[in-house]
């Protein structure tokens, strides 16, 4: 299987190709209301493959250089002006000149540092890209980016001890509550105890919830 994405927009296409794309992973993931399958990388994998750009329309193109980036950034989706680039590569493509048909570039980016996981959250994103771009004087830049996922794997802790937890209203209420581990893989059961100690009020109803946040993950415990 090969993925590629093509950028239509006169006067030029662009071309997309990972090195590995028959054989790396690939994700399915929602964006814009609409499903995409997209490249998934580790932390230490490096970012290599070849951009193809196309003269439409049998013209030539004048540019002032061609490069390509590779940016990670995070993005508030309530405040689109507020955004926090936290890797940023960049490679020359080519120097000024004409394109004239079509012409492939290889790239490559080699230990990057990819420390955080891709994340499409409801107020934010952690979004990985490439970002192709044509320069040129006159008639704008033109500008085409390929999003890929990155997935940062960890090996199993050595020692995952359960978790102990009291709560209470002082004289009227003491819960403790026991979670067989403390860390958790995505996939797991979680599975625990709720111990009350002392109960000197009425109590309706008790409710235990798993809490997902933008910036961590936490578990909660609520009466």
């Amino acid at each position: 299987m090969s993925l590629t994405s093509f950028f239509t927009g006169a006067p030029a296409k662009f071309k997309v190709t990972f090195a590995d794309a028959d054989t790396r992973r690939t994700v399915t993931t929602k964006v814009n209301d609409r499903e995409v399958d997209q490249f998934l990388f580790d932390a230490v994998d490096n970012v290599c493959g070849t951009v193809d750009i196309e003269v439409t329309g049998g013209k030539k193109l004048e540019h002032t250089g061609i490069k390509i980036e590779l940016i990670g950034h995070i993005e508030l989706l309530y405040d689109r002006a507020n955004q926090f680039e936290f890797t940023s590569l960049v490679r020359e493509l080519e120097t000024p000149g004409i394109l004239d048909g079509s012409k492939s570039y290889p790239f490559e980016f080699t230990a990057v540092e990819k420390q955080y996981e891709s994340y499409e959250g409801i107020n934010v994103r952690l979004r990985y890209f490439l970002r192709v771009t044509v320069m040129r004087n006159y008639s704008g830049k033109l500008v085409h980016e390929e999003t890929f996922r990155v997935q940062v794997a960890s090996e199993p802790p050595e020692n995952n001890p359960p978790i102990k937890m009291e709560v209470g209203i002082e004289d009227c209420l003491h819960i403790e509550f026991e979670y067989n581990h403390s860390r958790y893989h995505l996939r797991d059961v979680v599975h625990g105890k709720i111990f009350f100690l002392l109960v000197r009020i009425k109590i309706k109803n008790m409710e235990v919830a798993i809490i997902r946040c933008a910036a961590s993950r936490s578990r909660s415990g609520s009466s």
